[in-house]
């Protein structure tokens, strides 16, 4: 009798011990909203015997206002490649940028955006708002390995957070360069599940990986190869960045003509100022000269002017110049030709 009560009590505390042990670990059934995508409603209406005593239920226009999110704002992403924090004017540099001049005006200036001092991660940590490897991206496509985090695979668990805007009822178009699509998975023959379209963006316009010509790119609409027009819109010689720009304007325009109410998400994304430097001629010639002065100088005057705009903390002192700054015993003071 005794050993009867003792396996019934062990069988008691084995079966608290598991029930313990699954609450512990069980992850707490998810709520509707947290649910990506939507879960399917169910049907509200009434099917009876004839359609006229039916009652139908309309499917609404997926918009964001039907799920209950009122005013949701239109979202521009631009992702500039390969550009110094104190290059752009409206950061302490000496590159003019008065569109961003005027966004910062009349908004918020933020100084804490962290790259991963490469490209194709930082996009990745950019794009899914996760840490790089933690996106497959651990370093550049070009250079993937066949580890955890390094197989250039962004796993739908990962997935952009277009992904989530676009099953909102944003548009979602991504324009210029994507470096997030596996190097084995490029070519005409796909698969295209690494591509913008099956990454949560409706359209697609510009170049997939590290740079192209930008007179003449290696172009992409959607998943299919086009050719290079001779000019821009304007008649102006064909450049991928003004195409970029002619296409995304086009883009919202249609949009909103459309769908006056729906959204738009864009990521803008030019190949500048990655290798080839294909400037046209217009916008040099008003900086030359302007950066003969050598890198110490340039340095120095850009970082006052940072503490002056409050980029950087009064008391940021310079990091030593490395042994490389010189060249045969001669200063490199300017590269302008």
């Amino acid at each position: 009798m005794n050993r009867i009560v003792r396996g019934i009590k062990t069988c008691a505390l084995y079966f608290l011990i598991t029930i313990f042990m699954a609450s512990s670990i069980l992850p707490a059934p998810a709520l509707a909203q947290q649910i990506m995508p939507n879960p399917d409603q169910p049907f509200t209406g009434t099917i009876d015997l004839t359609y006229e005593t039916s009652e139908e239920v309309v499917p609404k226009l997926k918009i964001p206002s039907t799920f209950g999110i009122e005013n949701a704002p239109n979202i521009l992403l631009v992702m500039l490649d390969d550009v110094g924090y104190s290059q752009l004017g409206t950061f302490g540099g000496r590159v003019e940028t008065p569109g961003l001049d005027y966004v910062v005006q009349n908004g918020l200036k933020y100084t804490k955006f962290h790259t991963t001092a490469l490209c194709a991660p930082t996009r990745a940590a950019l794009l899914t708002g996760h840490n790089h490897h933690s996106a497959g991206t651990g370093v550049i496509t070009r250079l993937g390995t066949g580890f955890p985090g390094y197989n250039s695979l962004i796993t739908s668990n990962k997935a952009p957070f277009a992904k989530t805007l676009q099953d909102y009822g944003y548009g979602t178009a991504w324009f210029g360069k994507t470096h997030n699509v596996p190097d084995w998975e490029t070519s005409i023959a796909g698969p295209y599940d690494q591509w913008p379209t099956h990454m949560g963006f409706d359209y697609f316009y510009g170049f997939v990986g590290s740079d192209t010509d930008q007179y003449t790119p290696a172009l992409v609409e959607n998943t299919t190869r086009i050719e290079v027009p001779p000019t821009n819109a304007d008649g102006s010689t064909y450049h991928l960045t003004t195409a970029m720009a002619d296409h995304a304007i086009d883009y919202i325009h249609q949009v909103k003509a459309a769908q006056p109410d729906k959204p738009f998400f864009v990521y803008f994304a030019p190949g500048a100022t990655h290798s080839p430097h294909q400037v046209p001629s217009e916008y040099i010639e008003p900086y030359q000269g302007m950066f003969d002065d050598g890198w110490d100088n340039y340095r120095e005057t850009t970082l006052e002017q940072q503490k002056e705009l409050g980029v950087v903390p009064k008391l940021t002192t310079l990091t030593p110049m490395p042994d490389n700054s010189y060249d045969d015993g001669v200063r490199l003071e300017s590269r302008s030709s």
